[in-house]
């Protein structure tokens, strides 16, 4: 009886056991049946790649890329890519992508990289206008200039511009990884035709200091002008009225005060002088 029950068992494991194994190679079956997934070349950069630099065979490669999910831009041939200019950094392996570009007779470098309707204009620096050399390429600065008020009477300082994006300081347009100071004698400043002519007026005409600011921070406060009598012990005196002169000479001595006295019944005036 004991046999018995160990046979059914035995063949009732077997039977799981092969149903099992079916299912298993059926499922294997299914997925190795479907087919697959269609690709297309993408063309990457082969190592990082800065701002401004004019791609060429060397700095790219082919890559599979699913056909079903394209990038909006993306190229397949790398000679579509030859001869054009970055406007941002790359890093390896990144799809090089068209808005990623100049246009080709663009050129390269500095002037690649300025959008169009702007202007870069370059003013000179020390390490306490550059604020001791960490205004430097993609920081953002506010630019104050302090010079003399109409007539000279008096020194006065203002905030110029705003928010304003640096492009290069002396020939570098690629901020430093780590973050470190440049001493530099030009900073290159992105600015509109406007501030231009207020950035070159300022620079020749007076005297500009550079204020960093997080990149992040893009409000802008137009903090009023600081003028040098009220820094120093507040505003001038107001000037003393002067008595009015006539043509032939001083002015006549003004009227002198009259008063009334009466002794009894009878009255006296007396005259005092007004000075």
């Amino acid at each position: 009886m004991n046999w018995n029950r160990a046979l059914i068992g035995i063949a009732l494991g077997v039977t799981l056991g092969l149903i099992a194994s079916f299912y298993v190679y059926s499922q294997f079956k299914k997925a190795a049946a479907k087919p697959a997934v269609s690709t297309q070349q993408v063309v990457v950069a082969a190592i990082n790649l800065p701002m401004g630099a004019r791609l060429q065979s060397q700095h790219l490669r082919l890559v599979s890329w699913p056909a079903g999910d394209p990038l909006p831009g993306m190229f397949t041939r790398v000679d579509d890519c030859v001869g054009r200019a970055l406007t941002v950094p790359v890093v390896q392996n990144e799809p090089i992508l068209d808005a990623k570009l100049v246009p080709k007779e663009g050129g390269a470098g500095l002037a690649a990289i300025i959008p169009e309707g702007m202007r870069a204009l370059s003013v000179a620096v020390n390490d306490v206008v550059a604020v001791a050399g960490f205004v430097g390429p993609g920081t953002m600065v506010d630019v104050l200039v302090t010079g003399s008020a109409a007539g000279g009477s008096t020194t006065i300082t203002r905030t110029i511009l705003e928010n304003v994006r640096v492009l290069a300081a002396g020939q570098k347009i690629e901020q430093d990884k780590d973050g470190k100071p440049q001493n530099v004698p030009v900073i290159t400043l992105l600015v509109t035709p406007d501030e231009a002519n207020k950035l070159a007026m300022a620079s020749t005409q007076g005297k500009i200091q550079l204020a960093l600011r997080n990149t992040l921070d893009a409000k802008r406060v137009a903090p009023p002008a600081v003028l040098q009598a009220t820094l120093f012990g507040g505003a001038a005196p107001a000037p003393q009225p002067t008595r009015a002169r006539t043509k032939s000479g001083p002015a006549p001595a003004p009227p002198p005060y009259t008063v009334e006295v009466y002794r009894g019944n009878k009255k006296e005036v007396d005259n005092f002088p007004n000075r």
